[in-house]
């Protein structure tokens, strides 16, 4: 078996980068990426045979954690009578009422591929729906990498230093207005300036690609209202957020119901999927029944739709919020306390099972606050977790999540890591 150095060798001349998706080149913490070769619950096996406990989760999907029986066992089913049909299946059905059941503002949906898809034809038909051309987005948010949604954007675009992409024409940037998030002064300044010009506000309503932003009280609130005054759409962005943190994603807890979602990660079971959906009468302009036009070969592909079921029925059946929530903030804490004995100015935000670590004096609000924080400090951090036996993700710019196979042994490791690590700083 190669070793993880020997496989980077061999991706370098052949993978830009070596990497198929920029952030996990580890080019914001320093040094060189391992190499999986499988995973199971809490836990990663590296191509050396080395075992870590993981807080990246492939991004999110693995809130069950890795290679879960059940849904394991729905891949195997589906495999079987087929990897693809170009045609409707009956998968398809039942995950869009597994959807609309959890998510009610998701009257009708589209099953896409991947989250970007997801964001860019919700965007797509925002624009259609109204007619209008230009939309409103927040510093950091990171809604996937379409054009005209790379316009200061968060996750690898902002760890490599680049938020906005080369590629993007000026004229594309010129349609969307980027803003802080957390400021509804500057929204309505944005709608007062753009009169009957705005198609859509898209955000992800707890900002998680810029590390975590928690919104101000009644901050999605004053969205929702400046959006409808104005007759513009409103786009929740759920693709991390969506069944990780409530059945019904951040709209439930928060009592906003968007026009609009996108939805991902979970909802695939770990294969690639992406959907977006909201209210009827818009999505009914999509086609065939309308003029936006979206597409795909392998959209409601069977597996992906049978993963997803199985990880949305466990969800339901076994409502793992509560437990969840008990090991955000028992993680919180230990990095915190340990911040704290060591006189090391940090800032832990977490909800449910999301957390990250800014280290930072200052409470984090918006992207200015949330790219203030120590950098070069993160770094240190993990790879001191990481020489331990502890995965985070590798960028102070991104967003751990927990599983609840991390219940028990795994958690109670890594709050003891991460502790050492910080007492040792």
């Amino acid at each position: 078996m190669d070793s993880s150095e020997t496989l980077f060798a061999r991706a370098l001349e052949l993978i830009p980068g070596g990497v198929n998706s920029p952030v996990r080149a580890f080019r914001s913490v320093g040094g060189a990426p391992f190499f999986v070769k499988s995973a199971r619950g809490a836990t990663l096996v590296t191509a050396e045979g080395r075992e870590l406990i993981d807080f990246v989760c492939t991004w999110g999907p693995a809130i069950h954690g890795h290679n879960h029986p059940r849904i394991k066992a729905a891949i195997a089913a589906a495999l079987e009578n087929g990897t693809s049909f170009g045609t409707p299946n009956l998968y398809e059905v039942r995950m869009a009422e597994l959807i609309h059941r959890l998510v009610p503002s998701v009257e009708k949906v589209r099953m896409c591929n991947s989250g970007t898809e997801a964001t860019m034809s919700a965007v797509r038909l925002a624009r259609g729906f109204t007619g209008r051309d230009k939309i409103i987005k927040f510093s950091g948010c990171y809604h996937g990498h379409s054009d005209s949604l790379l316009i200061k954007a968060g996750s690898g675009a902002l760890t490599h230093g680049h938020p906005d992409s080369a590629g993007v024409p000026e004229a594309f940037a010129r349609e969307t207005v980027v803003l802080p998030f957390n400021d509804p002064a500057a929204l309505d300044a944005a709608f007062a300036a753009n009169p009957g010009g705005i198609a859509a506000v898209i955000l992800e309503p707890y900002p998680a690609n810029v590390g975590l932003i928690l919104p101000q009280p009644g901050f999605l609130r004053h969205v929702r209202e400046a959006t409808k005054k104005a007759g513009a759409l409103l786009i929740f962005d759920e693709v991390m957020t969506g069944f990780r943190l409530a059945r019904g994603g951040v709209q439930e807890i928060e009592g906003i119901v968007p026009d609009l979602t996108a939805l991902g990660k979970i909802i695939g079971g770990g294969l690639p999927v992406g959907a977006f959906g909201g209210r009827r009468d818009v999505m009914d302009r999509i086609a065939p029944l309308g003029p936006v036009y979206q597409a795909g070969t392998l959209s409601g592909n069977p597996l992906a739709m049978a993963a997803g079921i199985a990880a949305l029925e466990l969800l339901e059946e076994t409502m793992p919020y509560a437990r969840l929530e008990a090991l955000g903030r028992r993680v919180r804490d230990a990095i915190l306390g340990a911040c704290r004995s060591k006189g090391i100015a940090a800032q832990v935000p977490q909800t449910g099972s999301m957390f990250c670590v800014f280290f930072t004096p200052t409470p984090v609000r918006d992207y200015e606050s949330a790219i203030a924080g120590d950098s070069k400090l993160f770094a240190r951090f993990f790879h001191g977790c990481l020489r331990e036996g502890v995965y985070l993700p590798p960028s102070a710019y991104e967003t751990a999540f927990i599983s609840t196979a991390h219940e028990g042994s795994a958690i109670d490791r890594a709050c003891e890591v991460m502790d050492s690590v910080l007492r040792g700083l």
